[in-house]
């Protein structure tokens, strides 16, 4: 029987996984397949696991990588501090949720960080910036949160002593995704330099406009395509890795 994989999330217009895996099945002979599911309602989960009883693991995105921790048997260490999911491995009818994005941020982060790198300015409030906080906490960088609701301060507090401080900036929010790639954190840009690291989760397009107000201002720049990358080899591991 071929083992199946997927997606749950609401939409899914313009998801990575599928393509992804699908791919990497073919070029090493895995039998199995990968599908994108979009639940209007992550209580759909139920029917879903009912229609498809060959589902091996499944890969969580928004708006149910919160949503969907009371419907788990298990959470790993990692899930239950984070507070969020994007990795279920179903195992013996039993769900067992994982977060794979602090590993994928983590990866790809690490390479980039420079010495001025030791406060960090997190954009955004939902599941993907839970992951991101836990993996600066574990790489040792002071972080701060910005939000326009919530969070340590708001937008209008950013300000050119905060921008000088914090070096390194990470959008977690969906501001500037396709196809709305007009958009970009109300922050001021005309602070940033080539002290500077902005990160963004976003991945399509390739150079968001935050990316770009960073780039201008000599800032270096790095998209969250290479963290999907790893985030989806490290749930591959986790789906096929015995506990």
């Amino acid at each position: 029987m071929t083992a199946m994989y997927g997606l749950i999330g609401y939409p899914l217009s313009h998801s990575f996984s599928p393509a992804y895996f699908n791919n990497k099945f073919a070029t090493e002979n895995i039998e199995a397949r990968y599908d994108a599911y979009a639940i209007p309602s992550v209580q759909d989960l139920k029917t879903l696991l009912k229609e498809h009883p060959q589902l091996k693991g499944l890969n969580v995105t928004i708006p149910y990588k919160e949503q969907v921790l009371p419907l788990l048997d298990e959470t790993d260490v990692a899930a239950r501090e984070i507070g969020a999911v994007n990795c279920i491995k179903i195992e013996e009818e039993k769900l067992i949720g994982y977060n794979a994005d602090h590993i994928g941020f983590a990866e790809s982060l690490k390479p980039l960080l420079q010495p001025q790198h030791t406060h960090a300015l997190i954009l955004g409030t939902g599941g993907a910036a839970k992951a991101v906080m836990y993996a600066l906490y574990q790489l040792g960088v002071e972080y701060k949160i910005v939000s326009r609701t919530g969070g340590d301060m708001q937008y209008a507090d950013v300000d050119e002593g905060i921008m000088d401080k914090y070096r390194l900036i990470i959008n977690t929010t969906p501001l500037g995704m396709y196809p709305a790639t007009d958009a970009a954190p109300e922050i001021p840009y005309q602070y940033l330099c080539k002290e500077h690291l902005l990160y963004d989760l976003v991945y399509n397009p390739e150079e968001t406009l935050f990316l770009k107000k960073g780039k201008q201002q000599g800032a270096t720049i790095k998209n969250g395509y290479e963290m999907l990358i790893l985030q989806a080899e490290a749930s591959w591991q986790i789906w096929n890795t015995n506990r």
